[in-house]
């Protein structure tokens, strides 16, 4: 799966999922983009995920896109490292489209 990490998402994370492919926003130089700008350029270069600890539900009309949102409630690294198996579970099951919150 193509992933884009938001700019709130700890890098770390990259390292327990190294099936997939993940780029940052920083990275990309996208890191002071709005939230639907972020969505639209993710979505014109084809990432399937963003993992983000900015909840889109209500910023965004996710009904018209097709990458799927997975929203981390902390972005504290220590933290996120303890719920590494839920986000993973999380990557499994999500689907095009679909925003999913990981409780950390």
């Amino acid at each position: 799966m193509k992933i884009l990490f938001d700019h709130g998402t700890p890098a770390p994370l990259r390292g327990y999922i190294p099936e997939h492919t993940v780029d940052t926003a920083a990275e990309k130089g996208w890191a002071e983009l709005s939230n639907g700008e972020l969505l639209d350029q993710a979505a014109s270069e084809e990432y399937e995920l963003l993992i983000t600890d900015q909840s889109m539900r209500y910023q965004q009309n996710l009904r018209r896109r097709r990458i799927a949102i997975i929203v981390l409630r902390s972005n504290r690294w220590p933290d996120v490292l303890m719920r590494v198996d839920d986000i993973r579970a999380a990557l499994e099951r999500i689907q095009p489209g679909e925003l999913r919150e990981v409780q950390i």
